[in-house]
């Protein structure tokens, strides 16, 4: 009996010390939620976003073939020139294929490797308004764009080199400040 006692007092004091630890590493107190810190009189924190893991590419080092998936003609030649005067490679241009031909009725998807999915991809996709952002089976770094029914045109050149900007800033990080 006397054991069995000793070691759930041993497991109290282990568990109690590994939360003082904890406590003392995080600057105390704070209670973390998925949105961010919730305020504790000791500590309030702002919520701060994600970092990004992976360094984003420049568009000239970004290969997109362009694919039209409309019925009107000349969309991806005109899209994929000025895609070229905004500083992306062109691969291939011309009509989509089986799979997406007059089947996409957004503005347009995005297709690259999983890898490109948080880089490549995410700048491209400053580019177009709405479109979707899928990663597929491919192993080349190339992108495909393929327009869709509800395709307008690409983001204003304004609003992309902001979104871009945007994009490619350091994720500011929480600083604790006093309270109470």
């Amino acid at each position: 009996m006397a054991v069995a006692v000793a070691s759930v007092t041993a497991l109290g004091l282990i568990g109690w010390g590994t939360l003082q630890l904890v406590d003392v590493f995080t600057g105390g107190g704070d209670k973390y939620t998925a949105t961010g810190a919730t305020k504790d009189c000791r500590t309030k924190t702002a919520a701060a976003p994600a970092a990004r893991v992976h360094a984003l590419p420049r568009p000239g080092q970004i290969t997109v073939n362009v694919y039209n998936a409309t019925k009107r003609t000349g969309l991806a030649k005109t899209t994929a020139d000025e895609l070229r005067k905004r500083g992306f490679k062109i691969g291939d241009v011309g009509n989509a294929s089986k799979q997406y031909d007059k089947k996409v009725k957004g503005a347009g998807i995005l297709l690259g490797s999983a890898a490109a999915r948080d880089t490549s991809l995410r700048v491209l996709g400053t580019q177009l308004d709405g479109a979707q952002l899928r990663a597929d089976s491919r192993r080349t770094a190339d992108l495909d764009l393929v327009i869709g029914d509800a395709f307008k045109g690409l983001a204003k050149q304004g609003a992309a080199d902001q979104a871009l900007a945007k994009l490619s800033e350091p994720a500011p990080t929480a600083s604790p400040k006093k309270s109470c």
